[in-house]
């Protein structure tokens, strides 16, 4: 009898900002029904989980991480019957669908801080953050708030400041109050129960803050080229002891529901980072990995050594995920350029553990610039140079006026590239980006050895190639992935005298291959079956 394999660990997640999806009524924003209409498509493609960033009411500050109501959706994206019908036609199509968790902050039209800020005294009112004025008026404390400027608000009508670790409107809560925490796992209940298969849980290592509030140290690495808001070390905000317990409460929740999963968004280090797994795998199931996101030396050397650091690191039995691009980071084919992108995309959905594909990275979508006038994020707005939207930008469905987006305006411009990069034209196209994530995806399902097998290091002679062995039972899959702008000539040849190319990146090579005298092209990767 073989083990049970959970979904979330041989799967593919694809994450959906519903805004930039697809429009299904001619406002210019994605919507719920839009969604739908486009399941057919991601059935073609071959994920197995859709998340969607927020869709709950919402004054839209932040673009539904502000949310004012947990368990509606905001008419923005549809009905809480479009969601249930989003949920049906998911699970026929034989995928699932995670919902975000926004736990740490709602938006200060939600009517617990509109309680909590009518006076002192009200219930509500150690439901969020409140301290005194420090003794010259200012702020409490000297924390930042990630969008920038402080991390404090000054409520005149109650004369005390409240928390809020991102915009003003979006006031934290006080995750040491109980009741705010039967709050929050109700509204899990209440989701799980609509038949939601989990949730991306939104800053989860910072739902707990130091008790004392104490001031943050100044970061010594910080330069005036980063981030203004980053020039603190983020000691007493973040990341506190207790908040595992919390996690584990989380976890508890989500155990009364079959086969669900918990997902958690946290930017730390690896070693911190891996913590969130619970010393008895008893926390989020999968602590979200962006370490290859934030990976400035985009070379063999750096990605192996990442690797290999993660794999050392994850406790016994913790399966790992990887992640090249999401809502809040500049995409993929920007950062890296759209050879090495094709490359990226091999890397991601042949390492060993649970990928995630942020919508249009198929694609090698791009970072699109903004026009000042029209930049909506709060960050960008706030911090001015450092906004969100340029990877935001609505999806290259194909060359029509709205891009097969939308019939009307769109809420943010569209890539000056659409017309020639898009689904349409790429799914006909035998050596597209999309027909090379479609034909890795295929590989992963009809290959354990790529969605659950075992992962080692092939050492070579080369430092430009990253080599890697995935095997299951007696199947080995040898990947090769050239970062050099140069082509490369290998001898692979103690893995075997021949082995068979499952794939290439460039998607033009197949048959069988010498292993001693093996060539790699610009850029190339290679799936290869030995024998």
């Amino acid at each position: 009898m073989t083990n049970h394999i959970p979904w979330w660990q041989s799967g593919t997640i694809y994450q959906i900002y519903p805004r930039s999806f697809q429009d299904s009524n001619g406002d210019g924003v994605g919507d719920l029904p839009g969604i739908i209409q486009r399941l057919p498509y991601l059935q073609w493609l071959g994920v197995d989980a859709l998340w969607l960033s927020p869709i709950y009411p919402s004054p839209m500050a932040d673009f539904g991480y502000d949310v004012a109501d947990y368990t509606n959706v905001d008419p923005l994206f549809g009905s809480l019957d479009d969601l249930d019908q989003l949920v049906r036609e998911t699970h026929a199509r034989g995928m699932r669908l995670i919902l975000d968790l926004v736990p740490n902050h709602t938006s200060d039209e939600h009517p617990w801080f509109v309680q909590a800020r009518a006076t002192r005294e009200n219930p509500y009112r150690d439901w969020y953050i409140w301290r005194d004025p420090a003794p010259d008026g200012g702020p409490p404390n000297n924390w930042l708030s990630h969008f920038g400027g402080p991390a404090w608000t000054l409520d005149p009508a109650t004369g005390q400041y409240y928390l809020h670790l991102f915009d003003p409107k979006q006031p934290d809560l006080n995750w040491r109050n109980p009741e705010v925490r039967q709050a929050i796992y109700e509204v899990m209940r209440f989701w799980f129960a609509r038949g939601v298969d989990g949730f991306r849980i939104d800053v989860i290592w910072m739902l707990i803050k130091h008790p004392e509030l104490p001031d943050n140290p100044l970061d010594p690495d910080w330069t005036p080229a980063a981030k203004p808001q980053n020039r603190l070390q983020r000691i007493y905000d973040q990341h506190q002891p207790e908040v595992h317990e919390i996690i584990r409460e989380m976890r508890c929740v989500a155990d009364e529901f079959p086969e669900r999963v918990l997902i958690g968004e946290i930017y730390l280090p690896i070693e911190q980072l891996v913590s969130y797994y619970g010393s008895k795998l008893d926390e989020v199931h999968l602590p979200y990995n962006f370490n290859l996101l934030k990976l400035k030396d985009w070379h063999a050397s750096a990605v192996r050594d990442l690797v290999e650091h993660y794999e050392r690191a994850l406790p016994a039995g913790a399966w790992p995920n990887w992640v090249l691009g999401n809502h809040d980071q500049p995409r993929l084919a920007t950062r890296v350029g759209q050879a090495a992108a094709r490359l990226g995309q091999m890397l991601l959905l042949t390492l060993r553990g649970t990928p995630t594909i942020y919508y249009g990275d198929e694609l090698g979508m791009e970072n699109v610039p903004i026009p000042a006038e029209q930049i909506v994020d709060p960050q960008g707005i706030r911090a001015p140079g450092w906004g969100r939207d340029p990877e935001r930008t609505p999806m290259q469905w194909d060359d029509s006026l709205g891009a097969g987006f939308t019939t009307g305006i769109p809420w943010l411009p569209l890539a000056a590239d659409y017309a020639r990069r898009n689904v349409a034209l790429q799914r006909e196209g035998n050596r597209s980006l999309l027909t090379l994530t479609r034909r890795l995806l295929e590989l992963r399902r009809s290959h354990a050895a790529l969605s659950v097998g075992r992962y080692s290091t092939c050492p070579t002679a080369n430092q430009d190639v990253f080599a890697y062995l995935r095997s299951d039972g007696t199947t080995q899959l040898l990947v090769l992935l050239n970062f050099d702008s140069q082509p490369v000539s290998l001898d692979m040849s103690s893995h075997g005298a021949e082995g068979d190319i499952l794939v290439s990146s460039l998607m033009d090579r197949e048959g069988s291959l010498d292993l001693a005298s093996l060539n790699l092209r610009p850029h190339e990767g290679l799936v290869v079956a030995l024998r």
